[in-house]
């Protein structure tokens, strides 16, 4: 299969673009990032003309603020896509459905590519029912360009398919934003700290009881074998999929 890497030059798409590059089934074919041409990534030279781009599958980890620009380009190229680039809220993915059909080739939105963060997701859902108070609290480094990250988006909305919204008292602030922003109805709380990477915890509590989940990744190769999966999995699929779950077979029907 031929893939290409929109954001190549950035930590997490150079890392993805030389993953592919040392996958057997896999060529890397392009490596898009306007600004770098000629620079090289994964063994091939950066391009920032769509003229020279030769790839069945893109891998999209460009900034938020380009990323449905560049999607358009991807959908009006019928290409198979990935989409790593983090900030995908509901109204977003409906802007992306609105001329993304279902009969369209496959677009997977991937909230993080990491194995460990996928499974924290899904152990996250299925707590949800079971615990009267749920919170989030993400760190990751202060140059991240969102906030709440995707995961955390990702992590809520799917807890919040489970959870009232009569469960979630509206207690006093005395300073605004003290107790974080609400995704479905679970609080979230976003830290941007010096040295960090990405860090997850999904907080729990029943009276007399204290349940937490907690996922970090140190390094960006934790990104690498989820990314994988997810170019081998988007050929098979049509219109817009989220989440690494089925690519993994885990069984989301199953909470």
């Amino acid at each position: 299969m031929r893939v290409a890497v929109s954001g190549a030059m950035g930590r997490l798409g150079s890392a993805i673009a030389e993953g592919i590059s040392n996958a057997r089934e896999l060529q890397l074919t392009g490596a898009y990032a306007p600004g770098h041409a000629g620079k090289t990534v994964g063994g091939i030279e950066v391009v920032d003309s769509l003229k020279k781009m030769n790839a069945q599958i893109m891998v999209e980890c460009a900034h938020p603020k380009v990323v449905m620009e560049n999607l358009r380009k991807w959908h009006a190229r019928e290409m198979h896509v990935v989409v790593g680039t983090s900030g995908f809220t509901a109204d977003r993915i409906n802007e992306l459905k609105s001329f993304w059909g279902e009969d369209d080739p496959g677009c997977l939105i991937v909230p993080n590519f990491s194995i460990g963060a996928v499974l924290m997701m899904r152990f996250a859902e299925m707590a949800s029912i079971h615990f009267d108070s749920a919170e989030i609290i993400e760190r990751h480094e202060d140059t991240k360009p969102d906030a709440p990250s995707g995961t955390a988006l990702a992590t809520a909305m799917r807890m919040g398919e489970h959870r009232s919204p009569s469960e979630q008292k509206d207690n006093t602030e005395v300073v605004k934003g003290a107790r974080g922003g609400l995704v479905s109805g679970v609080r979230v709380h976003s830290l941007r700290m010096k040295g960090m990477l990405s860090d997850q915890e999904v907080a729990f509590s029943n009276k007399g009881e204290i349940f937490s989940i907690h996922h970090s990744s140190t390094s960006y190769e934790s990104f690498v074998n989820g990314a994988l999966q997810a170019i081998r999995y988007v050929k098979t699929i049509k219109g817009v999929e989220i989440g690494l779950d089925a690519a993994l077979d885990f069984d989301t029907k199953n909470i």
